[in-house]
């Protein structure tokens, strides 16, 4: 009695990996950056110059500890022009009958909740009725501002699911032309993108070739960093792929929540990935003139300028692999190879 082959049970359990550490990254990034957000030095303001004011300023301070950031301004439009600037989530004007809160829910919607929050028991408890102002207010078709979050998710999932079938569909093809290939679907991609935000969904009432650039931006950089990983990683590629441009990315770009509402990886990630790039530049080009605009393009193009270095990497090791590798004769019917590049690209279109 022969014993069972159990090469087809390894072969399954093997691939069975790949989405069980997916189902275990994504819990996990998705629950530390969305289930409890909390303040931490969030920035608002106090405006006044008086003494009262800056005992005002110091006792919500000295209240809410490291949650808020509380500083003072001398005026209102001193206040406003910190708040189009994203330097501040909001700003209270101090009044014995008609207390006002400015706040820019275009740069979050859950910062200027937060900051109401706060300051509407203030408010409470002199007994009058908290103004709130929004200063920079989302469009009508995107009222709370979040539609360009699901617009870096589009984006981002026309990007990184093409990676398998440049990297095994095309894995005949020279790596100059997968590039080439990689800069042209992330000019489709970034088309479909811009087709969402305007005629679409309405998210950009103006700026909509603005929006398409930075969506190609953000996608070339992502296909070429996917085409070049995909000569080191094979199967492993939509895995890599999807930690660094799914459960890092999506939870640290700002759509949602901005860095202060989160914990200090996701804060500090915020700073440098692509993805936050791609939100606040779009949202600084829609909705505050422009304001960093040129800081949140560098970012997107050192992440093209990663991926072109990862491509040139890549086609340097395919070539050196084809001058050390012994002469074989050309293999009949499917290979090991076609069957693996199959299964690839299936994984890609289930995730």
């Amino acid at each position: 009695m022969t014993a069972p082959d159990r090469g087809p049970l390894r072969h399954v359990l093997l691939h069975l990996l790949t989405p069980l550490l997916m189902c275990l990254g994504m819990g996990l990034a998705y629950m530390s950056a969305f289930v409890t957000p909390e303040p931490h030095d969030l920035p608002v303001a106090v405006v006044g110059t008086d003494a009262r004011a800056q005992h005002f300023a110091q006792a919500v301070q000295e209240k809410a500890g490291d949650a808020l950031d509380v500083r003072t301004l001398a005026t209102r439009a001193q206040a406003v022009d910190e708040l189009k600037s994203l330097d501040i989530s909001g700003a209270y004007l101090p009044d014995a009958r008609t207390p006002e809160l400015l706040v820019a829910s275009a740069g979050s919607d859950m910062s200027a909740l937060a900051v109401q929050k706060v300051f509407t028991p203030v408010a409470a408890e002199q007994g009058t009725p908290l103004k709130v102002t929004d200063v920079a207010r989302p469009v009508s078709d995107d009222p709370t501002g979040q539609g360009l979050f699901f617009l870096l998710v589009a984006v981002s999932i026309g990007s990184y699911a093409s990676v398998a079938a440049l990297g095994a569909a095309g894995a005949a093809l020279r790596m100059r032309a997968r590039a080439g290939l990689a800069v042209g679907v992330a000019f489709a991609v970034s088309l479909i993108g811009a087709a969402l935000a305007g005629p679409v969904f309405h998210l950009a009432h103006h700026g909509l070739w603005g929006v398409w650039a930075l969506s190609w931006l953000y996608s070339a950089g992502i296909l070429l960093i996917g085409v070049g990983l995909h000569t080191f990683l094979k199967r492993w590629t939509t895995l890599a792929m999807m930690v660094l441009f799914v459960m890092l990315n999506f939870t640290s770009s700002g759509g949602l929540f901005r860095p202060e509402l989160q914990d200090g990886f996701f804060g500090a990630l915020h700073g440098f990935w692509n993805g936050a790039g791609f939100v606040e530049g779009v949202r600084a080009h829609l909705y505050f003139g422009g304001h960093d605009l040129g800081a949140h393009v560098s970012t997107l193009i050192a992440w093209l300028a990663v991926g072109a270095v990862v491509t040139a990497v890549a086609a340097l090791t395919e070539r050196r692999r084809k001058t050390t590798a012994p002469a074989t004769p050309a293999p009949t019917g499917r290979t090991d190879q076609d069957e693996e590049r199959e299964e690839e690209m299936e994984e890609t279109v289930a995730v």
